[in-house]
């Protein structure tokens, strides 16, 4: 004799849950958001900074820092491997920097998709046919009509 087990309810139940399709789009949603991220603290890092940097003397961000509690160092790593406690302004410009970028990205994304359903939204529909019963009630009154009309 065969042993059948059954899953517990709440298996199916959160199968269900996952398979819809909102949390699979929202599973997508963050994994591009996370590769974006990437792209974006590149960006930031390795263009945008460089640039003002260059415009501004020659200043590096990311070792813009102010030293709390310990010794003095003349960038941010040497002060980490020092022990220092600093606050690292430099880092927390790159952070803004990041922010305004993903900001603007999402503004216009959003900007994009708002235009494509107003599109949408401006084309009328096609009235919906009326129903079977107004159809009929439409022929009895025509019906009732030519015979009054005899």
């Amino acid at each position: 004799m065969a042993l059948s087990i059954k899953p517990p309810g709440w298996l199916q139940e959160f199968q269900g849950f996952v398979m819809r399709g909102n949390v699979v789009d929202l599973a997508v949603g963050i994994i591009i958001g996370a590769a974006f991220t990437a792209i974006v603290s590149s960006l930031v890092k390795d263009v945008f900074n460089p640039l003002i940097g260059l415009l501004l003397g020659g200043i590096d961000f990311s070792n813009i820092f102010i030293t709390l509690k310990g010794p003095t160092a003349p960038t941010l790593d040497a002060a980490k491997a020092a022990g220092a406690v600093t606050l690292n302004v430099g880092l927390f410009i790159n952070a803004i920097v990041q922010f305004v970028i993903v900001a603007f990205a999402v503004f216009w994304l959003v900007k994009g998709l708002t235009m494509l359903y107003r599109k949408r939204e401006a084309e009328p529909a096609a009235p919906p046919p009326p129903p079977k019963s107004e159809i009929l009630l439409e022929e009895i009154r025509d019906l009732l009509a030519k015979r009054a009309g005899l």
